[in-house]
């Protein structure tokens, strides 16, 4: 659902050493240049000692600074006396995403769905797969689409074009929308905390090819998706979503599969709107997710 405030409220997202005073330091300054706070969210890991807050805001009086420039830097102080690794952004503003696929697709066409009816708030880019398959659909959408097949030079030679056209397209994120290839270490290190992942399965069961057949096989009676960030551990990245539909015995393997391409197409977007939304926050093998 789009954001009635978008157009004139910003996002302040953070996280820092747990500590007394956050919250006061924060809501204060708002305070202080006629800040009205819209939406406000807030959590403390105890175990690990750290802070974790999200705020949305817009102006309320003459002193509410003129340009998120001056936002900045208005509240640069407050986030060096604690130590805050921080982002203050438009709640209008869009990240750009690129996203890769393979030959399924149902996520994909998800996705540009969404973005073409205006309920999902990122910029697609481009859409980039090592087969041509899904060119005929993402071209009908007015989107870019790029055939990177994985030629004789190898899978490194392809992934180095992927990262060349992810720089290219000035992306903030690669989704990976059941984009059937493994990526190499290498590349996950480029792109960590900027690759999202939609794994058909509810992880941690049911790892590797044909989840949804091995799930028939164990008379499963959940069966389930996760949208994870992509780490260098194939599949075991920090989760930012999961869900689940119950099943049983009557259900066949094709029936499985058609369920689940509809837990996985939901799971991935709600996944990347929340991360498009500064909701979703890393915090070690784990997420801290503002929902």
């Amino acid at each position: 659902m789009s954001n009635p405030h978008a157009e004139s409220s910003h996002i302040l997202a953070l996280s820092c050493r747990d500590k007394v005073g956050i919250v006061a330091a924060v809501t204060a300054h708002l305070a202080g240049i006629d800040g009205f706070i819209l939406d406000s969210q807030q959590y403390a890991d105890l175990a690990l000692g750290r802070f974790f807050m999200r705020v949305e805001f817009s102006g309320a009086g003459a002193a509410f600074p003129g340009s998120i420039e001056d936002l900045r830097s208005g509240f640069a102080p407050v986030a060096k006396q604690y130590d805050m690794a921080w982002e203050l952004v438009p709640a209008a503003d869009k990240p750009r995403l690129l996203i890769a696929v393979s030959r399924g697709s149902h996520c994909l066409n998800d996705l540009l769905h969404r973005w073409r009816t205006g309920n999902l708030p990122v910029e697609i880019v481009g859409v980039v797969s090592n087969h041509p398959d899904l060119r005929d659909l993402t071209e009908w959408h007015g989107i870019a689409f790029h055939h990177l097949p994985i030629g004789p030079e190898g899978r490194e030679a392809q992934e180095a074009q992927v990262l060349s056209l992810f720089r290219e397209c000035k992306a903030d994120y690669l989704v990976l929308a059941r984009y059937m290839q493994v990526l190499s270490p290498a590349t996950v290190d480029q792109l960590a905390g900027r690759c999202i992942n939609i794994h058909h399965s509810f992880l941690p069961s049911f790892k590797g090819a044909k989840p949804y057949h091995q799930a028939h096989r164990q008379g499963v009676k959940l069966i389930g998706a996760t949208a994870h960030f992509v780490t260098s551990d194939l599949d075991e990245g920090p989760i930012i979503e999961q869900d689940v539909e119950r099943v049983d015995h009557r259900a066949t393997e094709r029936d499985l599969v058609r369920i689940g391409r509809d837990i996985e197409a939901r799971v991935l977007a709600r996944a990347v709107s929340w991360t498009a939304e500064r909701r979703v926050f890393l915090n070690g093998v784990r997420t801290v997710v503002f929902r």
